[in-house]
């Protein structure tokens, strides 16, 4: 351990430690991992050591309240006193949701923010904690920022932190103080943000249609960080009653659920749109309420018809009644939205998955919707997906077309067309076996186009790669592409979103034009690409599957 100076500053020595490498979506471990001597301060020390720029400015902090949450939020307090910023903005509690403090950034002109989260990740002592930097336009690091803070994990020798022992700040009481030589203040996480969409919507157009349709909304927060924003917004706001507002009280363990918002996650919130009247609209968020799920009693709006959806109803909503300008999708997303920019005759878009990649399009006027196929939809607002943003643009267009969230579904299929779409997921794979079977498809691209597999043939394949029309930054390897001849396509990816072994992601869609069968289920709709692709990739050959474990 170092020594203290004049200021209260200790240098605690430390080492390098290994599998601190962040993802698109920051760093992901197991709460134990993080809780383990000197891990969550060699990681904070390298964003401060990668970002020197922060120094005597503002940072934001805060998380969505899983299971070691506030004592990040105090380890993280005194370093930053320690490392000389100059004022951190902290939720009260310690609770930001990703939105919120990406939308706290802009609004405090700050230099960045960390936000702790493991999103949709079960939380819990046993379950999964994250921690990421947001930039100073709000949004997720770029990669040249990720690429610092990595480079710094890998030679780390010491942290700074203030010597003052055990003693935590009051974090449950609005108003500022003092932490070293820093400025703390604490904040509601949740009134700032509230104001911000309130400005977006006609909060009192959808409050006279709750109204008059009462029954017919319920929202599930899954005991998750969006459990205040909801009682503020949809609550207090918008008069939804709170026996509509289910799993409200947000937990450090997420009341022992699983917060990713599907189906499979939300039995209080299917049982609620089972006992409503016919045409009621559900909806849910995750774990840091960046990610939502539309959905009625039979059915649920799929994320790539949504973001096409809010596009072309995109006059509807106030704060978008000036046009769009362009729309981004990322690239495993179905090309739903895509033939709604061609109506509009507006650009669109196709990205990489990661958020920071639409952030420079937002940052460069370029688009003012993005959305992809895995719960996010966002705009221009902020630079961050929003999950209640997206609940508020359906109620909106529910409100203002009077009809039924199935109906203005089944409209926008009769006038564009209908983009199958599902994805499969096999979880938990051995890392080697999956980086295998990834290799060996990419090795095998060459030899593909033509290839006859089952009823359909293989009529291009490549691996994705994208440069960004605003900085021309390269980005390679991003996922295999498999086109077919009766115009369906499959996207591979190895998603680097969980903690225990590796997640094979396999995206299908397939459009249906206007005069075709439109009311099909996904699953019977895709059947000939989804059989043509495990063929390809020999799914039970490689990674000993043969059934995905999560269907979306």
């Amino acid at each position: 351990m170092g020594g203290v100076n004049a200021n209260g500053v200790m240098n605690v020595e430390s080492r390098p430690l290994a599998g601190q490498k962040p993802g698109t979506s920051g760093l992901r471990k197991k709460a134990v991992e993080f809780a383990a001597p000197h891990y969550l301060e060699n990681f904070v020390q390298s964003i401060f050591d990668a970002v020197p720029e922060l120094v005597g400015g503002a940072l934001v902090l805060g998380g969505d309240g899983r299971y070691y949450n506030r004592h990040a939020v105090q380890v993280i307090a005194r370093m930053a006193a320690a490392n000389g910023i100059g004022r951190l903005v902290v939720g009260r509690g310690g609770l930001l949701s990703t939105p919120a403090a990406s939308a706290l950034i802009r609004q405090r002109a700050a230099g960045g923010g960390i936000v702790l989260s493991a999103s949709h990740n079960p939380g819990g002592r046993d379950g999964d904690f994250g921690i990421k930097f947001n930039g100073a336009n709000g949004g997720p690091a770029s990669e040249t920022v990720t690429a610092a803070i990595y480079a710094c994990t890998e030679s780390i020798s010491h942290y700074r932190t203030l010597d003052s022992g055990p003693i935590d700040m009051d974090i449950d009481r609005l108003g500022e103080s003092r932490l070293g030589g820093m400025v703390v203040e604490v904040v509601d996480p949740v009134t700032e943000y509230a104001n911000l969409l309130e400005g977006l919507f006609d909060f009192a157009k959808i409050k006279d249609w709750l109204a008059s349709a009462r029954g017919l909304f319920h929202f599930d927060a899954m005991h998750a960080v969006t459990g205040p924003y909801a009682e503020t917004i949809f609550g207090r706001r918008l008069g939804v009653p709170s026996a509509a507002l289910l799993r409200c009280t947000a937990q450090e363990d997420f009341g022992g659920c699983h917060p990713d918002p599907h189906p499979a996650h939300t039995p209080d919130l299917l049982a609620a749109l089972t006992a409503a009247p016919a045409g009621a609209l559900g909806a849910a968020s995750d774990g840091d309420g960046d990610r939502n799920m539309v959905l009625g009693r039979e059915w649920f709006v799929n994320p790539c018809d949504s973001l096409a959806v809010i596009a072309a109803n995109a006059e509807l909503l106030p704060g978008y009644r000036h046009g769009l300008v362009g729309v981004a999708r990322s690239m495993p997303t179905s090309r739903a939205v895509d033939r709604v920019a061609a109506a509009l005759d507006i650009p669109c878009y196709e990205t990489p998955t990661g958020w920071k990649f639409f952030g420079n399009l937002l940052d460069a006027g370029k688009i003012n919707l993005c959305g992809e196929e895995s719960f996010g939809t966002g705009s221009d607002h902020l630079r961050e997906k929003d999950g209640l943003w997206a609940v508020l643009c359906w109620l909106t267009i529910v409100a203002e077309r009077e009809l039924s969230p199935a109906a203005i579904l089944a409209d926008h299929w009769r006038r564009y067309g209908r983009d199958y779409f599902t994805r499969h997921d096999y979880e938990g794979l051995d890392s080697a076996a999956a980086e295998q079977l990834l290799a060996r498809l990419v090795a095998e691209l060459p030899d593909l186009a033509g290839r006859r597999v089952g009823t359909v043939a293989v009529s291009a394949a490549d691996q994705f790669s994208y440069t960004d029309p605003v900085d021309g930054s390269q980005s390679s390897g991003q996922g295999v592409r498999l086109w077919f001849d009766d115009g369906s396509r499959a996207v591979i990816r190895l998603s680097g979103t969980g903690t225990a072994g590796a997640t094979l992601r396999l995206y299908f869609d397939r459009h249906e034009p206007t005069d075709g069968d439109l009311d099909a289920e996904p699953q019977a709709a895709l059947a000939a690409v989804i059989g043509a692709t495990a063929e390809v990739l020999q799914l039970a050959e490689s990674v000993g599957r043969s059934q995905p474990d999560v269907v979306t």
